[in-house]
């Protein structure tokens, strides 16, 4: 009996033992909830490094989102767009302390900006750091090839939305004037899973 019931009890707590993700896997705590994010560094190792390496270095605890774009002219519940967020307004020290990350553009790394895609912000190539975007709706001028960026290099994608998306479209919907929230929505965290 007693083997039995160890056998039971093997069998439960192998099965409660958290799934291994084949890609890293992070979370953004946010004032409106949790927002989880899968990274793909086979197609973008340059970028997932440089931002898991901002990740585990804490830069992003009581960091915000700042940044929003939307359509006016749709529904809330359909509005596309993206909200931008990291260390610009929290912490600007210390993104002007980091060197620019190498840009990988999507015509490199095969990934395209569509819904829940997380890209860097940058301004010219090579000098995207710790600001990052989440779109909302398919943004596909921001991809390679396209007049978004200025210089038709497009913007570094290297993750997507996998859970929260709810979430992201609460902040977007957070009041705003021109691409401004009217007050920051305050970013706890951004850690591992």
């Amino acid at each position: 009996m007693n083997k039995y019931l160890l056998l039971l009890c093997l069998v439960f707590c192998i099965s409660c033992t958290p799934t291994a993700y084949k890609n890293p896997h992070i979370q953004i705590t946010t004032a409106y909830g949790e927002i989880e994010v899968e990274l793909f560094p086979e197609q973008a190792p340059k970028t997932v490094a440089a931002f898991l390496l901002f990740v585990d270095s804490g830069y992003y605890k009581n960091s915000s989102f700042y940044r929003v774009l939307t359509n006016e002219n749709v529904p809330a519940e359909h509005n596309s767009g993206l909200v931008q967020g990291g260390v610009y307004t929290t912490n600007p020290g210390l993104m002007a302390k980091l060197p620019g990350i190498i840009h990988e553009p999507t015509q490199q790394t095969h990934l395209s900006h569509t819904s829940g895609t997380i890209s860097l912000a940058r301004t010219t190539p090579g000098t995207a750091s710790t600001e990052f975007f989440i779109c909302i709706g398919d943004q596909l001028q921001f991809d390679s090839g396209e007049s978004a960026s200025g210089d038709g290099l497009g913007f570094a994608a290297f993750g997507k939305v996998v859970n929260g998306m709810e979430v992201v479209r609460k902040i977007q919907n957070d009041p705003s004037r021109g691409e401004s929230f009217n007050s920051q929505i305050k970013i706890a965290n951004i850690e591992r899973l």
